[in-house]
């Protein structure tokens, strides 16, 4: 029974291998949760098989996907019935499938949060309910809003705050510092804290933004990944977590202003939009950053 199941979801597709979806990704493009690089890493961390598909015309490639089963790779549904729930925290990413403009693929594998790019590249994509918060451009921004954001810098770096690059930190002193913020914002433990260490190093390459510091105490970090494709930059940011006891301050406004300016800037500079994901939108502080974007399920 599952092998028909299998034979009517990858109907018209082949099976190829990792190099396959390698190279359809980095012609076609995709987001930080299909890189080819990001799957294959986590699916090892988690030992879960990942089977590439192919789907062609003629003998030109034209689409291609990782998936876990009926699901696509990286799914929480697939770690949560492999007992590995919250293994790792890639929030709800949005998700790029490398595809043709044109090749209106029927996409059969369960996925959520998929990006209107994949519109016209899939053709059985429905409508979701939620909607992802992406960055807007500074210029969306009101001039006030982005005087207030210097402003509350300006007063940080007066009071001793200093702003310090991810890359300055070893994989275990990032995972301590977010672990320890992001408890002590929400109250509660972070998605994938036992094995955050493992999994920010396994994903260094990709990591960015900054870390903000107080009397040499750090009080502001977000996990925010980053991958470049032929014709956009993707950015997922996680998560984030601060001092409640700094909250005069706003660190956390403060770290937004920094990491998201910081990604317009490098994405200007070689001349490709920015897609920089807030996650769902489903909380206040992100409308005032973020344009809620439709996103589709499978």
């Amino acid at each position: 029974m599952l092998n028909r199941f299998q034979g009517w979801r990858e109907r018209g597709w082949q099976a190829v291998d990792a190099d396959t979806y390698a190279h359809a990704w980095q012609r076609f493009g995709g987001s930080v949760a299909t890189h080819p690089q990001v799957i294959e890493r986590l699916a090892h961390l988690a030992g879960i098989p990942v089977r590439y598909l192919a789907w062609e015309q003629g003998a030109d490639l034209k689409a291609a996907i990782a998936t876990w089963g009926r699901d696509l790779a990286l799914s929480k549904d697939v770690l949560k019935r492999h007992g590995k729930k919250g293994l790792f925290d890639l929030g709800n990413a949005e998700l790029i499938l490398p595809a043709a403009d044109d090749a209106a693929a029927p996409l059969r594998h369960r996925g959520r949060y998929l990006s209107q790019l994949n519109e016209g590249r899939f053709s059985t994509l429905v409508a979701q309910t939620e909607q992802l918060a992406m960055a807007r451009t500074p210029e969306e921004l009101s001039k006030k809003f982005r005087y207030n954001q210097r402003r509350e810098l300006r007063l940080l770096e007066e009071a001793g705050g200093v702003i310090r690059p991810v890359s300055e930190f070893s994989s275990v002193e990032l995972s301590a510092i977010y672990c320890d913020l992001f408890l002590r914002r929400w109250g509660f433990v972070a998605t994938g804290a036992e094995r955050m260490a493992e999994v920010i190093e396994l994903l260094r390459e990709f990591l960015i933004g900054s870390v903000i510091f107080l009397n040499d105490a750090p009080i502001a970090i977000q996990l925010v990944y980053r991958v470049e494709s032929p014709q956009w930059i993707s950015v997922e940011y996680v998560n984030g977590g601060v001092d409640p006891q700094t909250r005069a301050f706003s660190p956390g406004s403060v770290l937004s202003f920094i990491n998201t300016q910081s990604a317009w800037e490098q994405a200007r500079s070689v001349n490709k939009p920015l897609r920089f994901s807030f996650g769902r939108a489903d909380r206040e502080y992100k409308e005032r950053w973020c344009n809620p974007v439709p996103v589709f399920k499978v």
